[in-house]
């Protein structure tokens, strides 16, 4: 299968590049820059220059391809709107590119928010509709494209998928506690983050593509909910700094953009998709993740 992957060499998009490429598919990636594009083509992959913005590329490549996993963002937590509009506007491309053709498309979404006071989990919808909505509501507006002959998957990962060289929201809080001198938590630090290794994350991906009906959700998480305490724990551990409580009123100065997400409480099950797949979580969990040296600081 040629499969068109955007985000192609980010985080989670270079480890399903792998799979595919693992699994026999030929893969194209979307690419921003000439570091980007070397590296995809250092591993066999096709490349397609372009971006979130460039439509017509994204267009092109879904219309060459057999099937589509959109992994970009922007994540540009200072414009959200900014983000929130390239997302939708990307997927609405995508749809409308593979209407009638019954082509797979994979798109990334999010966990956190689905439920309240339990795990979210697989049959939770989405309540994030329209272009104002969070993420443009591209993933509502991916799975309508189903009645439109799409093969329509929603992949939500975990807040956290972590493992070495992640940039993400575990390093963000790594390095605001050694800048600190303190690892925090929010209040009680008993709301918890749903994790998964970035490996896993990959492969549930990866088996999506083959096994997912249409119009299904799949969740890529390992751990249904890791206690914020257990995680600042962790983090004063492999800073060596002490570990403390943050008032409620006070996370969103002491964490600065972060602390919104970090005081969340966002558990999730992937019952119904590790059942659906076949598949179970190999990886390291994020505490062994941690006290393992996954995060050292920033360079």
């Amino acid at each position: 299968m040629h499969v068109f992957v955007t985000g192609a060499s980010g985080w989670i998009g270079s480890a399903t590049v792998d799979e595919l490429l693992a699994a026999g598919h030929v893969v194209t990636g979307l690419a921003r820059s000439a570091t980007s594009a070397s590296a995809l083509q250092a591993k066999g992959v096709r490349v397609r220059r372009g971006d979130l913005d460039d439509l017509d590329s994204i267009r092109a490549g879904a219309v060459e391809a057999d099937a589509v996993i959109h992994l970009a963002n922007k994540h540009d937590f200072a414009n959200p709107a900014a983000s929130s509009a390239a997302e939708r506007n990307a997927v609405q491309t995508i749809g409308e590119a593979l209407a009638g053709t019954g082509h797979p498309f994979l798109l990334a979404s999010g966990i956190v928010g689905l439920a309240t006071g339990r795990p979210a989990t697989e049959d939770d919808p989405s309540t994030a509709h329209g272009p104002d909505a969070a993420r443009g509501g591209s993933e509502n507006l991916a799975l309508e494209f189903v009645e439109h002959g799409v093969h329509s998957v929603s992949v939500r990962f975990a807040p956290t998928v972590h493992g070495t060289g992640d940039h993400g929201f575990i390093a963000v809080l790594a390095d605001i506690a050694r800048d600190t001198g303190v690892s925090g938590y929010p209040g009680d630090g008993t709301n918890r983050w749903a994790a998964v290794h970035r490996s896993d994350a990959a492969r549930v991906t990866a088996l999506g593509l083959q096994k997912a009906p249409a119009g299904s959700r799949l969740h890529a998480v390992a751990e249904v909910g890791v206690p914020t305490r257990d995680i600042a724990e962790a983090i004063g551990r492999a800073a060596g700094v002490p570990v403390t409580s943050i008032d409620p009123d006070d996370v969103e100065e002491h964490f600065g953009w972060i602390g919104r997400f970090f005081a969340m409480d966002g558990p999730a099950s992937s019952t119904a998709t590790q059942h659906l797949l076949a598949w179970a979580p190999t990886g390291p969990t994020l505490l062994e993740d941690i006290d393992g040296g996954a995060y050292p600081a920033r360079r």
